[in-house]
This record gives C-alpha cells, sequence and structure tokens, in this order.
C-alpha cells in the first residue's frame, strides 16, 4: 500500500512535471526572464567602459573621459543591481507559491487516501515527505529560475564580450569548462546518492521524534522506563543523519575547493599569455586596458559558471527528492467517488440501512475473512445494536457503511443507493461516528465540538453538550468553552473526552449514527444520562451501536449477534434470551459478572 521501490529518475517525464510546477505563475517567469535580460545586458557595459577609461581616460591623462566613464559605470552598477534585486525577489515569490502549491497538492492528496493505507505507513515518513522533502527541492526550484537564466546569460554575453576583446585570451580562460563540466556531473551523481541517503535517515530521525515526543509516546516511555532504549535509537538514527551529511557536504565543499583553485590559476595564465604576445611579440591588438578589461570580464564569467555547476549539482541532488513527492502524489487512492456519483442532503435521507451478501478481508492473504455473507436491514429510525467477542468483526461491519473500507463482496445501500455511488463528501454529511478511540484536536472544546457542525451558535453547541450530560462539567472550568483540551484531550478524563465526542455527533445531527462503544468510558451515572438523552434523539435516526454492556441495548429494535465475522443471531433482547443461545451464554456470563 505504501510507497516502495526505487526513486523515479529526471526522465523527460519528471522534466515535466517539474516544469509544469511553474505553469501556473507564467507571467511572473516573462518578467524575471525581461528583468535577467536587462541586468546582464547592462552589467556587460562596465568592461567596456573600463577598457575605454584605461586607454583614453588614464594613460591619456584625460580627466573628463575618466569622469564621464565612471559616472557611466556606476549608473549601469545600480541599473544591474536594481534589476537583479528584482528578479531575485520575483524567484523567491514564485519558488515559495511552488513550495505552497506542492505542499498543499500532498495535504490534500494524502487526505483523500483510504484508511487502510494510513494503517501501514509511519506517521513522520509521511510528514517528512511534506516538510523536509519539499523544503529541500525548495533551492532547487526557487533558484533555478533566475539564477539559471542569470548565469546562462551573464556566461554567453560574457564570452562574447571576451572574444570581442581577443580570442586567444578567451580560449585559454573557457578551455579548462569542459574538464569541469564532466567532474561536475560525476560530482552529482555522488551527491545524489548521499542526498538520498540523507532524507531517509532523516524522515526516519523524524518518525522517532514524532512517535515519542507527544503525549502517547511519552506516557509510553515513562510508565515503560525504557529511555535507555529509546534513546539508543534516536542517538543511532541522529548519528546516521549527521553522517551522511558530513559525506554530502565533504563532497560539495572539495569540489568546489578544487574549482576555485583552478579559477584562481587563469587570471595569473591569461596575465602571462597577454605578456608573451606583448613583449615576445609585440602584439599592438593588446592594450593595458583591453588586458584590464578582459581580467575584469574573467571574474564576471567564473561566478556564473560556478553557480551553473552548482545548480547542476543540485538539480541533481534533488531528482531523487522530486521522485519522493511524486511518488506520494501518483498513489491512487482506493477509495473514492464514481464517475456518476449521487450527491445526497441528510434532510434527503430516511435512513434505511442493507447489507446485501457482504464479504470482507483487510488483506487478500488473510486466512479467512473478517465478514462473510452478511444480511441484514435496518429500517429509518431503528436501533441495531452490535454484540459479540472481541474479534467478532463489529466494527469492521460499521466501517463498511461510511466506506471507511470498501466490501470485497456484496453490498451496502443506503435508502437503496450503493455506498459507492454516494459522494464521499454526502457520506460524511450523512453519517455520524462516535469512535471507541475518541480523538479531540488541540483546541478548545468550542471548537472541537463545531467539528460537528461549523456554523453552530454558542446555544447549539451547548444544548448538544447538556444532551450528552457534559455542560456541567464544561461550566465548571475557568475557561468554560473556551478551555484548551491539550493534545489528543490529554486535560480531559476518558468520559468526558467521550462525551464531547458524542456532544459533537448530536450537533452534527445525522441521519445514520455509529456508536463504537460510544459509552465504553462513561462511569454509571454519566452512561445512564447519556443513554438517555440518546434515546431521545434516536426517533427519526438509524443507529448501530456496538456495544459491550449487554444491559445498555435491551431496548434495541434488532439485536445481530455476531462471532467470526458472521451474524449467528438476530432478534430483540427478549427473543434471544429465550432462544438460549450465544447471546443468552453472554447476558449470564456478564450478570454473573
Amino acid at each position: 500500500m505504501g510507497p516502495g521501490g526505487p526513486p523515479k529518475k529526471l526522465d523527460r517525464a519528471t522534466f515535466a512535471r517539474v516544469k509544469g510546477l511553474f505553469k501556473p505563475y507564467t507571467g511572473q517567469v516573462v518578467a524575471i526572464v525581461v528583468l535577467v535580460l536587462i541586468s546582464a545586458l547592462v552589467g556587460l557595459a562596465n568592461p567596456f567602459l573600463l577598457q575605454q577609461l584605461v586607454n583614453d581616460g588614464l594613460l591619456a591623462r584625460n580627466l573628463s573621459v575618466v569622469s564621464r566613464d565612471s559616472l557611466l559605470s556606476l549608473a549601469a552598477t545600480i541599473v544591474a543591481t536594481g534589476t537583479g534585486i528584482g528578479y531575485a525577489y520575483g524567484s523567491v515569490v514564485v519558488g515559495q507559491s511552488i513550495m505552497r502549491d506542492l505542499r498543499h497538492n500532498l495535504f490534500i492528496h494524502l487526505q483523500a487516501m483510504p484508511l487502510r493505507w494510513f494503517t501501514n505507513v509511519r506517521t513522520g515518513e509521511m510528514q517528512s515527505r511534506i516538510t523536509n522533502d519539499v523544503t529541500s527541492v525548495q533551492g532547487a526550484v526557487s533558484d533555478t529560475l533566475a539564477n539559471v537564466l542569470s548565469n546562462v546569460t551573464i556566461a554567453l554575453t560574457t564570452v562574447v564580450a571576451m572574444l570581442i576583446l581577443d580570442w586567444r585570451l578567451t580560449a585559454l580562460s573557457v578551455g579548462v569548462l569542459p574538464i569541469f563540466a564532466m567532474v561536475a556531473a560525476r560530482v552529482g551523481k555522488w551527491a545524489d546518492g548521499a542526498r538520498k541517503k540523507s532524507q531517509e535517515n532523516l524522515a526516519a530521525l523524524t518518525s522517532t521524534t514524532n512517535e515519542v515526543l507527544n503525549v502517547s509516546g511519552a506516557l509510553l516511555t515513562k510508565v515503560s522506563g525504557r529511555y535507555d532504549l529509546i534513546t539508543q535509537r534516536f542517538d543511532k538514527e541522529n548519528a546516521e543523519v549527521a553522517a551522511t551529511q558530513v559525506k554530502l557536504q565533504i563532497i560539495m565543499r572539495g569540489f568546489f575547493s578544487l574549482f576555485g583553485l583552478t579559477f584562481s590559476i587563469t587570471p595569473v595564465l591569461v596575465y602571462w599569455l597577454a605578456g608573451y604576445l606583448i613583449i615576445g611579440h609585440n602584439d599592438p591588438r593588446l592594450s593595458l586596458g583591453t588586458i584590464v578589461a578582459f581580467t575584469s570580464m574573467q571574474a564576471r564569467l567564473f561566478f556564473p559558471i560556478t553557480q551553473l555547476l552548482n545548480a547542476q549539482v543540485e538539480l541533481g541532488s534533488s531528482v531523487s527528492l522530486f521522485g519522493r513527492i511524486f511518488e506520494y502524489l501518483d498513489l491512487v487512492p482506493e477509495i473514492k467517488d464514481a464517475p456518476n456519483a449521487v450527491t445526497l442532503e441528510p434532510d434527503q435521507i430516511r435512513g434505511e440501512v442493507a447489507f446485501e451478501g457482504v464479504g470482507f478481508q483487510y488483506d487478500e492473504n488473510q486466512n479467512s475473512p473478517t465478514l462473510k455473507d452478511i444480511d441484514l436491514r435496518a429500517e429509518g429510525g431503528q436501533l441495531v445494536a452490535l454484540v459479540g467477542s472481541s474479534g467478532a468483526g463489529k466494527t469492521s461491519l460499521t466501517y463498511m457503511i461510511p466506506r471507511l473500507y470498501d466490501v470485497t463482496a456484496g453490498r451496502v445501500t443506503i435508502d437503496g443507493h450503493d455506498v459507492k455511488d454516494i459522494s464521499l463528501a454526502s457520506i460524511g454529511k450523512i453519517i455520524g461516528f462516535v469512535t471507541q478511540e475518541t480523538y479531540l484536536v488541540h483546541d478548545t472544546i468550542r471548537e472541537n465540538l463545531r467539528y460537528g457542525k461549523p456554523d453552530a451558535t454558542d446555544a447549539e453547541i451547548e444544548e448538544a453538550a447538556r444532551a450528552a450530560a457534559i455542560h456541567d462539567h464544561i461550566a465548571s472550568l475557568p475557561d468554560k468553552y473556551d478551555t484548551i483540551v491539550g493534545e489528543r484531550g490529554y486535560k480531559l478524563s476518558g468520559g468526558e473526552k467521550q462525551r464531547i465526542s458524542i456532544a459533537r455527533a448530536i450537533l452534527k445531527d445525522p441521519p445514520v449514527l455509529i456508536l463504537d462503544e460510544a459509552t465504553s468510558a462513561l462511569d454509571t451515572a454519566s452512561e445512564r444520562l447519556v443513554q438517555s438523552a440518546l434515546e431521545r434523539l434516536m426517533p427519526g435516526r438509524t443507529t448501530f451501536a456496538i456495544a459491550h454492556r449487554l444491559s445498555t441495548v435491551r431496548a434495541a429494535d434488532l439485536i445481530l449477534v455476531m462471532r467470526h465475522g458472521e451474524i449467528v443471531e438476530r432478534g430483540t433482547h427478549e427473543e434471544l434470551l429465550a432462544l438460549g443461545g450465544e447471546y443468552r451464554r453472554l447476558y449470564d456470563l456478564q450478570f454473573e459478572e
């Protein structure tokens, strides 16, 4: 289910996808290109002004020429710098916009993945893709646009200008470039492997910190007393991250140190060749102004070439990261809307839920199916209770209704519509789910309740809380409904969290309600209050209730007894007791306890 296999290479298809990231910002890209050209062409004037200033100004002792060319050079520098700042700003804006789009697309796409996928992927690995990987390609996206355009333009125009000044000095200056292009390609491959390994190690480290440095992880560590085990695991992964980073940095710094050394020697060779031509051959084409202008051109050429080689290495290193990002974006959700999915509003639903020959298994290789040959029909407004031993398939059966998983045989319908033909957005509005494990976000009680109805008024929120027997407790808190519940609601007791979850479902007011051990965390008094509130809300609402305490389902319209993924008994409380089968056995066992 999770992504796997080797990362994608930067083939034409992948390059086209990277290029497509810029498409929404075509106008900004065109403006950046224009500014790059202006900056490069204006900056090219300085060496020629310098040549003229030396030959016609300094050597001729003409102060007016010196003053004029100095002012023109200053003006050219200011214009080139201003346009340079302009395209750099535009490049950063476009780059950050693309990063924002990538994070958004990843976030939206991963939300659409089925529950099965999340059970097979480490949360830290997923977060690493959204944050670390996207951030790591930021340089390739942001810098490539402006820097490559700018440096290519500067390098080409500079080489042309150098050829105009003297082709022999130019041949010497650029003769070393093919060698470094080959070296850069090789270094890029080394850096690619180091960067890929670094990101893998960083993802593992992120997963570990995510698992340990949260309320649940901290609680597990403290109660188990295994600080040493957790620390050893963290230190091992931390050391691996550091080692791969050292390797990557040594590769990059060694390459650019060699590159810088060569480009420091090249001007010396140019001076020697110029001296040889002037002194040895009395070459009239070389003047002092030409030599000064040419050496300034060398500085103008070496910097963009350095940047281009750096971009080549960075792009090569980013290949695997783009592959990791596209790997997630290419995941195909198993559960998605049918091409002609219908949209149903809650007020259109009668609440008739039917299972027709339903079979299901979590893994195609498991020995026996989780559900097999499930047939049942719940009329609108009925309370259907599911009972049975742990692992009997009760929760799995309810997962089929909101399409948390899809059936592998048969079908599930709501008001005659196959749930696969109803839009997922509609199902989300139609069905309310109170799970056995309550999840609250790190926010106020009020905002947690508004997950059930985003536009709920304070009066509606309070009414739902009263119905779930939690209002009095909330009112006793210093900040009342503005109390921060903490991560996963750890500032509240289990019963309090469960009642807030129930209030959230009540506020949503869905036509179909699923209660998965909804009262399991409540004390007897609170359980009776919630049961009473739910009973007042059940008319007109189809409710599936998974219950461990059989005393809570005595009034159910239909009780289904499950064992090994099958419905083995069905009927009312009295009918099942009279039958003397599995339900009677469970009932007597609880009565004895």
